[in-house]
């Protein structure tokens, strides 16, 4: 199963470092290498949520997370996104952003950072509202309960999360003022034009998806409650919503997913500005997160530990603070990979201590395996 799961990622990982080592020599296929394991280690926590939507979806979506999908991830976030960005800020087309890219790699590393406060206001605000909706919804299991069950009573304000975020908002384009007026350029206007985006996204996308998601159930507990025509049931009105209701997801997964790519490729340009090594390695990195998301759903992971993807949103939310502090402040990434592999360690931890209290072995659910068997 492991390899079955694994096998594209290190196919590919074989492929990558062979043709880092013929373009690039041994320095390339190093800094390639890093690269990977970089990605890997930002984005773990990037695999638990995904994992977390992705069981809702049926085989087929789950395939299209996997190839057009990575697609979408390593050529679309890691490639045309840092071109993209330099084109924007810069006023550049994008041939003359591609040609910037390849020919002068220190002015094009100098404008991918001049252009971080937008990145960083637009994806922090779209994680903080990943965490503070997940934080403020009523759950089963409680891992941190201290912290989940005022908060649940709170969250029965339905605008409590979007005013939290536009606060958030303001004070870091305030905290931006306050720098400009000590001589820095202002860039307050664009760290809030960027936030607003990112909650609009969210927003939309999260909406929609939702709203295809709750048809959905609708329709499976009407088509359980006409069990004695499942034929007519199956192939009509709940096939097309799941198709629906699982492109809105695939959407939302994939905003979630280059959420998460931004300090990955910021950080990237700590190790090199050829924007085809990274593009390279934050793709071999990134077809790992891919093969652990679809592994944790075949396992039944997250059924089986219950608070594993509670760590993953704390480590969102620990993610979009320092994404937002980063406006200002200079933050190592390593702190934010240490970060989110920590608190998902000690959900892990957490989870298991709770299955042997109970004494449950951590067995995956048998209707979770049939989904995944389809992958």
């Amino acid at each position: 199963m492991l390899l079955k799961t694994f096998g594209w990622s290190f196919a590919i990982t074989v492929a990558g470092l062979a043709l880092a080592g013929v373009l690039w020599g041994w320095q390339g296929l190093a800094i390639v290498g890093i690269l990977s394991i970089l990605e890997i280690s930002l984005s773990f926590d990037n695999a638990v949520i995904n994992a977390g939507i992705l069981r809702k979806m049926n085989a087929f979506w789950q395939k299209i997370f996997l190839t057009v999908g990575i697609l979408v991830a390593v050529f679309g976030m890691r490639l045309v996104f840092p071109v993209v960005i330099v084109a924007i800020t810069a006023k550049l087309g994008p041939i003359e952003a591609v040609n910037l890219a390849i020919n002068d790699k220190a002015q094009y590393q100098e404008l991918v950072t001049s252009a971080h406060p937008a990145i960083a206001a637009f994806g922090g605000i779209f994680l903080l509202m990943i965490f503070l909706d997940f934080i403020f919804e009523e759950r089963d299991y409680k891992w941190l309960s201290w912290i989940e069950k005022p908060m649940a009573k709170l969250g029965k304000l339905d605008t409590l999360s979007v005013i939290i975020a536009l606060v958030v908002l303001l004070v870091s384009a305030m905290t931006v003022a306050t720098e400009a007026a000590h001589g820095a350029g202002d860039k307050s206007a664009t760290v809030l034009l960027a936030g607003v985006a990112g909650l609009i996204t969210y927003l939309v996308v999260a909406g929609i998806s939702g709203y295809f998601e709750d048809k959905l159930e609708d329709a499976d507990e009407e088509s359980e409650e006409t069990a004695a025509a499942p034929a007519k049931t199956g192939n009509g009105a709940v096939v097309g919503l799941a198709g629906k209701a699982a492109f809105f997801m695939f959407l939302y997964l994939e905003v979630i997913d280059a959420s998460f790519s931004f300090d990955g490729v910021i950080g990237a340009f700590a190790i090199t500005n050829d924007i085809f090594m990274m593009a390279l390695g934050l793709g071999i990195g990134a077809m790992y997160i891919r093969s652990l998301t679809v592994f944790l759903v075949r396992k039944g992971t997250l059924d089986d530990y219950v608070y594993l993807e509670h760590g993953a949103h704390y480590a969102i939310g620990a993610l979009a603070v320092i994404l937002l502090a980063t406006i200002r402040y200079e933050i190592p990434e390593v702190v934010t990979g240490l970060v989110g592999i920590g608190l998902i360690g000690l959900s892990f931890a957490s989870s298991v201590i709770r299955n042997r209290r109970e004494g449950k072995p951590g067995e995956s659910s048998e209707a979770q395996s049939e989904v995944a068997r389809g992958v």
